[in-house]
């Protein structure tokens, strides 16, 4: 779904990545893992076309991304940062009834198709009983899971999230880490999230991408264990990587 191709990135005058290439698929969580810094929050809108990449190429359904018409990009990618957007009187209905304006009028008319995308996107996110409520009374979790909701609207085949378990207590990241899995096997979706939780990472997604400054690495979550690099990137006395069960124990 997703391929980036040899792709250089850089902040400023510093280089992140330097020919990097990876391939993300429909059906498999993929989690982006990396120290403060390394750029994942600037690689994932570069994919998204928020920001540009210094070489190589990134290609979303076969196509060059710099090829693909703004209409026709917000109906392959959905892209959930952590931002919030709390206006008032606007509802969690209202919120992830946006995702649908890549298919409405210039009016932003929602026909009786959108109504039930709307309907059925909350339902997915397990978010029905918050349709009415004001977006500003919510919970972060709540928040995080309505814009998932919105995500989902878009009917995408991609949706890329920029650490969507920030300031959620334990439980509510491993639910919404469950939640984005439940997603990528059962809705066929391509789900790219950046985060530092590594026991999440290690235990729920399918494949890791670390980015591991100047490289890109991209493997199978228990092979990318195997390998050593994320033992050797995120380096402590205080950790012991198990590759068997592609997990983390503190010592």
């Amino acid at each position: 779904m997703i391929e980036l191709c040899n792709i250089t990135l850089a902040f400023g005058s510093r280089q992140l990545i330097v020919d990097g290439s990876a391939h993300f698929r429909c059906g498999d969580m993929v989690a982006l893992l990396g120290r403060n810094g390394t750029g994942k929050s600037t690689l994932l809108r570069a994919i998204a076309s928020l920001g540009k990449l210094q070489g190589g190429s990134v290609l979303v359904g076969g196509d060059e991304l710099s090829t693909i018409a703004p209409y026709d990009l917000a109906r392959r990618i959905a892209f959930v940062n952590t931002e919030r957007v709390d206006v008032e009187a606007l509802s969690a209905y209202d919120l992830v009834a946006i995702g649908r304006s890549p298919y409405t009028d210039w009016a932003g008319r929602l026909t009786s198709h959108d109504r039930e995308v709307v309907e059925r996107s909350l339902r997915l996110a397990g978010v029905e009983s918050l349709a009415e409520r004001s977006v500003d009374t919510l919970s972060d979790g709540e928040y995080q899971r309505v814009m998932i909701a919105r995500a989902l609207a878009q009917e995408t085949p991609a949706i890329l999230l920029d650490e969507p378990t920030s300031f959620l207590d334990l439980p509510n990241r491993y639910a919404l880490c469950q939640l984005l899995l439940d997603l990528a096997h059962n809705q066929n979706k391509c789900i790219l999230f950046s985060t530092h939780e590594l026991d999440i990472a290690l235990s729920l997604a399918d494949s890791i991408a670390l980015v591991d400054t100047p490289h890109l690495h991209h493997l199978p979550t228990e092979e990318m264990v195997k390998s050593g690099n994320i033992e050797r990137l995120f380096n402590s006395d205080n950790i012991r990587f198990d590759a068997p069960t592609a997990s983390i124990k503190m010592r």
